[in-house]
């Protein structure tokens, strides 16, 4: 059967669509706007063939076109941008009529390998943008800190004192800004019965605070997508893998660079303090170091554990239970 293949290259104001038909390939710019998209769907779905359509994950840009795909009957996939640079081969030069060419090609070879987006819950789309303004507010504040420690070294007159209390008083409001989020966040999560009982269940889990979970939970899409332990854990880059080649290339397994940045960094803090307390991961650690094993080694395996009892308690509806203290 014949099929059309849509490739959307995605920003804040604008939106690139190749459309490859069987017989010609056409070329569209329109606003980042919900009444412009479903006016080019729906000129697209009167072709009367079936539509596959791919984008970047592109965060919140790519809000719009969801909503406007809920009720049309594509099938939608939404792929990691690094996938698809890097199966593009040598190219030279870019720009969005380039890109979104390239997204359609892309997803015209390759859509059998993937699984269709499916709409989340909107306190998960709700989640993604608080955490997003979170980590926003987080980074300014470690800026303001960074020049406060500076400024401390080389305060010399009372222009550089005023400033010292300027930098103090910012730090203090985003500190409020963030508490707010989190406050937000938490309302959002009990709002959604489902949502706060699958997240209280994976906090069971020594470790796993807050951040993590609501991490996890926006990774998976409310826990419906990356449910499988293997596939959640590469995604997070905690899976080391062989490097081998002939005789004349072999290396030790080690974890891969492409990963989700954000959960591999959440989950390192939450293995640290895991090993910190009394439960049968801070055993497992204590056992593999005193058998000589590579301490970050051992923090990593931590990670990939911790994911695995995450998503076992979600598939059994279960809550964590540390053996040591029913022993």
């Amino acid at each position: 059967m014949k099929s059309i293949f849509v490739g959307v290259d995605v920003s804040k104001c604008t939106l690139d669509f190749c459309v490859i038909e069987p017989e010609k390939t056409t070329y569209h710019k329109i606003k980042n706007k919900e009444d412009a998209i479903s006016k080019l769907f729906k000129r697209i779905g009167e072709i009367g063939l079936e539509v596959f359509i791919c984008m970047e994950n592109t965060g919140y840009y790519n809000f719009n076109l969801y909503e406007v795909l809920k009720g049309i009957d594509f099938k939608t996939y939404v792929v990691d941008p690094k996938h698809i640079k890097r199966s593009i081969g040598l190219v030279r030069g870019k720009n969005d009529k380039v890109d979104a060419k390239r997204i359609a090609v892309f997803i015209e070879r390759n859509y059998q390998d993937f699984e269709c987006w499916q709409p989340v819950s909107e306190s998960v789309k709700a989640l993604k943008i608080l955490l997003s303004q979170r980590r926003s507010k987080i980074k300014q504040r470690r800026g303001l800190k960074q020049q406060l420690s500076d400024l401390k070294n080389v305060a010399f007159n009372k222009s550089t004192k005023r400033l010292i209390k300027i930098s103090e008083k910012g730090i203090k409001e985003i500190n409020g800004h963030i508490r707010e989020i989190e406050t937000l966040i938490k309302e959002e999560i009990k709002a959604d019965f489902k949502l706060h009982k699958e997240i209280e269940r994976i906090k069971t889990i020594p470790g796993i605070g807050d951040i993590t979970a609501w991490m996890i939970a926006i990774k998976t899409d409310g826990f419906s997508r990356l449910t499988d332990p293997r596939k959640l854990a590469c995604f997070a880059g905690v899976v080391p893998f062989e490097q081998q080649s002939g005789s004349s290339l072999k290396t030790k397994p080690r974890v891969s660079k492409m990963a989700d940045m954000q959960l591999k960094t959440v989950l390192q803090m939450a293995a640290m303090r895991a090993v910190r307390m009394e439960n049968e991961l801070q055993y497992y650690y204590l056992r593999k170091v005193d058998e000589g094993k590579n301490k970050m080694s051992v923090l990593n395996a931590v990670r990939n554990k911790l994911l695995h009892i995450a998503m076992a308690l979600i598939k059994n509806k279960t809550y964590y239970k540390n053996r040591l203290e029913l022993s």
